[in-house]
């Protein structure tokens, strides 16, 4: 048997494995969340009525359905890119305007990405106009999505095909070692990026406000006090002109960090817990849990690119995934889509290790705020989510970055009893 014929075996392998797996959880998840439906957990009874519950179980289980029919639909759009020789029929198109080569690879993404923009229109089109709206999430109006569309389209030309451009003149230009040189750069970006998104990117799709003097404020600098925490400054989005679903979250680094409270998170807890959930947040920062997400970032995409440095090179990985005229754009575009089949399997440990995460962030919280007020909060933001308070354990522990509710609320507890 050829090489090829193999790699090509391994990927369908792969691939079917991983749908097989996917539809298998699904379908666990929503049997499960299904059969409580019609039972409020005991624990939260007292917050959280019958009606809220199966609105967060329909929610839950209307997003399975929709996920599994665009699901089966990407898995169809990689096979066409794939074996169906879409990528060697883009190779070609790309090739006909007879530029240079790092000029056609260029082109070969440009187009490649506003195909993709295009076919991913219809599952972002239903999920915000459909889904979202029928279960009352939805605040995006036509107008609103075509800007972020637009405004996302400029964007990606503006900074992703400079660094397409810049990787792709390592690959041909820097020998047998260029991918150290692509992965040195790419961290270099992802920093880059990751200063300036507070202050360039982000206020491009949303209004960023300083935190009004009250008690919210108070309350969280002196939490901030206390913690030794210093940012650039505490301020309100207005997510609420998309969504109505709350978050908080910390952005840039280094002196440029910020803390971001969506304006519905705001409205729909009190001062005590808007202050637990940045205990919460905090501790995820105190606890050196970004640093280290970061590190292993870096890490896998030093591992990722030594492997493409080897298949680059390798006839069997083009031909093997329907690519029939290696170039430096197809083995690198190719990776981006096959990579993630065969890592699949790695999803389970990551959910695992953001879930120890998660106490530990807990943990800190209750040190610094009061555990009741991180209880309450959470329960508030999955009943005004709609999460399901009951979700399939199994499939849970394969995907979820969070440990369930039921989980979560106990490990509080029994930190307020210790």
């Amino acid at each position: 048997m050829q090489a090829a014929e193999v790699v090509t075996k391994a990927f369908l392998f792969f691939l079917f494995t991983k749908s097989l797996i996917e539809s298998y959880l699904d379908n666990r998840n929503r049997k499960h969340i299904l059969a409580n439906r019609n039972s409020v957990p005991e624990k939260f009874q007292d917050q959280i009525t019958l009606e809220d519950h199966q609105k967060a179980a329909d929610y839950s289980i209307a997003k399975i359905k929709v996920s599994k029919v665009f699901n089966f639909i990407e898995l169809v759009i990689l096979l066409i890119w794939t074996l169906g020789g879409g990528i060697e029929a883009l190779d070609k198109l790309s090739k006909t305007l007879n530029y240079s080569e790092l000029t056609t690879g260029v082109i070969f993404f440009a187009i490649y990405m506003f195909i993709s923009l295009l076919l991913g229109l219809p599952q972002s089109i239903y999920s915000t106009f459909v889904l979202e709206e029928k279960f009352g999430f939805n605040k995006t109006t036509p107008k609103t999505f075509i800007l972020d569309l637009v405004k996302g389209l400029i964007l990606g030309a503006l900074i992703g095909m400079p660094i397409i451009y810049a990787i792709l003149w390592i690959m041909n230009a820097l020998g047998t070692y260029w991918w150290v040189y692509a992965w040195a750069f790419l961290t270099l970006t992802q920093f880059v990026i990751i200063w300036a998104y507070p202050r360039f990117i982000a206020p491009l799709f949303n209004k960023f406000s300083k935190l009004e003097d009250g008690e919210v404020k108070d309350k969280i600098e002196q939490l901030l006090n206390k913690t030794g925490f210093e940012s650039n400054g505490l301020f309100v989005m207005d997510a609420s002109i998309r969504s109505s679903h709350g978050n908080a979250y910390f952005t840039g680094f280094g002196k440029n960090k910020r803390i971001v409270f969506f304006d519905t998170l705001i409205k729909n807890l009190s001062a005590d817990e808007v202050t637990a959930v940045l205990a919460h947040e905090l501790g995820h920062f105190k606890k050196r849990h970004i640093i280290k997400g970061l590190a292993k970032s870096i890490i896998l995409s030093f591992i990722g690119f030594s492997i493409l440095g080897y298949l680059a090179d390798w006839l069997p990985f083009f031909t093997g995934h329907g690519v029939q005229t290696p170039s430096t754009h197809a083995a690198l575009l190719l990776f981006m889509m096959v990579s993630g089949i065969y890592t699949f399997i790695l999803i389970p440990i990551n959910a695992m290790t953001s879930r120890k995460y998660e106490f530990e962030a807990d943990e800190f919280a209750s040190q610094y705020a009061n555990a009741k007020d991180l209880i309450t909060a959470l329960v508030k933001l999955y009943k005004h989510n709609a999460s399901t308070l009951t979700p399939d354990p199994g499939y849970s522990k394969f995907y979820h970055s969070h440990p369930p509710a039921l989980t979560r609320v106990k490990h509080l507890e029994s930190l307020i009893k210790g």
